[in-house]
């Protein structure tokens, strides 16, 4: 680690030579660890001497952390890179940088390289830590950097810039040993590697230290957080822990995978006051045979069961899920299974999308049963009657007071706040951004399909 500051020492020293603060524009795609490994970026960018901007006209460096999970998000990065070509033939000492799952890929790097020549340097998951020496070498004469590590271990120390400053998420471990059939994340994240126990409590206790009050565990599978760790702790364990930490009122956590969510866990967050009574399940299908085809290793039965078992221990829990319409192999029929799921547990918040196909991965080698428009079919009733489900669910908060951790001006209305309850649901009501990162009581007076509006008490 010392090696890597020596570096950004280095670097903050040339960009010192300039008669302006360089500005870096940085941009992320894809789930909560790209998210936090961005906020590792940021701090290197900021031990090197950058600023920030929000447009990538005004910047001397561009960052864009990719994403690989769908195609859809691909298509988009290519587009965004494009488009910086014009802004490197206005300013050719402009860096382009492009990491994370997306360039992890051998042909997607391949490309870049060939077809985006004004692209400086590219890198993936596992390097992240190494992202100093890269510039290093392009400030000082190296024409291109291209470093795609096939493995590599978790790094501490890094410092992080967080753009929010109440609500801090806390990478617990990286990577997936589940190898779903469709799913490109344990070939560009590698597979599971914990942090150390003591690394990520000392870490929380810093941010507690520094006015955080909520934090969300993140990792590919939290529930196997521990397993490759010399002493075994389980994540149930760590949850305990975070919640003993002095200043964080509330701990999420995301990603579980249904097959490793143990009773042990169950019972720590029924008992931990801090865990939010908040649980993302992804369940992707209903119908077993689909289950056996995406390698998921439960059946709909099983699903369900552990559905009932968290929802007897914690009554009042909110669940959320994810869905894939249209895998190969799934009829019209099997997608009836999926429906009756979605009924049978009455989640309060789904994330379907249509199959996306991942070159590399099991499933693209297998062939759809239906047309391109009965899986868009499927999909929009699958969303439909989620709403539905969803606007009942929260028919019951009606009149109701409920504590609200304030997150910022409404997107829709500047006069309003948006804030979440402790079950996650959103909350739009009156109030001064002097409340932002504060908890407010706030009795719910409006009632609609993804948040609801309220009035401060």
């Amino acid at each position: 680690m010392e090696t890597r500051y020596n570096v950004m020492k280095k670097v903050r020293e040339i960009n010192s030579a300039e008669e302006k603060t360089l500005l870096a524009y940085t941009c992320v795609h894809g789930c909560a660890q790209n998210e936090a490994d961005m906020e590792n970026i940021r701090g290197m960018l900021m031990e090197m001497g950058y600023g920030f901007t929000d447009t990538p006209e005004t910047a001397d460096v561009i960052v864009v952390n990719t994403c690989a999970v769908r195609e859809g998000a691909e298509f988009k990065i290519y587009g965004n890179v494009g488009a910086f070509k014009k802004i490197k033939e206005k300013n050719p000492n402009l860096v382009i940088v492009l990491c994370g799952c997306m360039m992890q890929q051998e042909s997607v790097a391949r490309k870049i390289k060939h077809s985006y020549p004004y692209v400086d340097i590219v890198f993936g998951t596992f390097n992240i830590a190494d992202f100093p020496l890269m510039l290093y070498k392009k400030l000082t004469g190296t024409k291109r950097v291209f470093e795609m590590l096939t493995e590599g271990k978790i790094v501490e120390g890094m410092p992080t810039v967080r753009e929010n400053k109440f609500s801090a998420s806390v990478s617990v471990m990286s990577g997936c040993n589940n190898f779903c059939s469709y799913c490109i994340v344990p070939y560009t994240r590698g597979r599971e590697r914990s942090r150390q126990f003591d690394a990520i409590i000392n870490e929380i206790k810093g941010l507690a230290k520094e006015g955080y009050v909520e934090i969300t565990l993140i990792g590919q599978n939290v529930n196997s957080y521990g397993k490759d760790l010399a002493d075994k702790p389980t994540f149930a364990k760590l949850l305990r822990a975070v919640n003993d930490i002095e200043g964080i009122k509330r701990i999420r956590f995301v990603t579980s995978h249904p097959k490793d969510l143990s009773d042990e866990l169950i019972e720590a967050m029924a008992q931990c006051k801090n865990v939010c009574k908040q649980l993302h399940l992804p369940f992707q299908a209903g119908n077993n045979k689909i289950l056996k085809l995406m390698n998921r290793k439960y059946t709909k039965e099983q699903y369900l069961a552990l559905v009932e078992k968290i929802k007897a221990a914690i009554p009042d829990i909110s669940l959320t899920t994810d869905v894939i319409v249209g895998f190969p192999g799934e009829t019209t029929e099997d997608f009836e299974d999926t429906m009756d799921v979605l009924h049978k547990v009455k989640y309060d918040g789904v994330y379907s999308f249509i199959y996306s196909r991942r070159g590399g991965t099991p499933a693209a080698k297998m062939e759809d049963v239906i047309s391109e428009e009965e899986k868009h079919k499927n999909l929009e009733r699958l969303l439909e009657e989620q709403k539905e489900i969803g606007y009942e669910n929260n028919l019951k908060y009606m009149d109701n007071v409920y504590e609200v951790l304030v997150e910022g001006k409404s997107k829709s209305n500047d006069n309003m706040l948006s804030g979440r309850t402790e079950d996650n649901k959103i909350i739009h009501f009156e109030g001064d951004e002097s409340l932002i990162g504060t908890f407010v009581n706030i009795k719910i007076t409006k009632i609609k399909t993804f948040y609801m509006v309220g009035e401060r008490i």
